[in-house]
């Protein structure tokens, strides 16, 4: 299974875009990215996936964004509200 490294923290005030880095330096051609957040006192819940390029988060609203050597993505919160304060998950697979 390829490994991903995620800073620990970002912050952001409310309205004021984000992006939040991840690093998967051993992905395989055919892993996709996935993204997830976790709300607080709740489980996983999917956000977006793609195998490379961009692809359009619509809740909320922004983009996944994987490098062109696929080695880390970056998922971009174009306007971020207090509600989607969340832990913020990637994966591949």
């Amino acid at each position: 299974r390829a490994q991903v490294q995620q800073e620990p923290s970002a912050e952001t005030t409310e309205g004021t875009a984000i992006s939040i880095n991840c690093s998967h330096p051993n992905i395989k051609i055919t892993d996709f990215v996935h993204w997830y957040r976790r709300l607080p006192g709740r489980g996983p819940i999917y956000l977006v996936s793609t195998i490379k390029d961009s692809k359009e988060v619509r809740d909320p609203p922004g983009r996944l964004q994987v490098a062109a050597d696929r080695r880390s993505s970056a998922l971009w919160l174009a306007w971020p509200r207090h509600r989607d304060a969340a832990v913020y998950h990637c994966g591949v697979g």
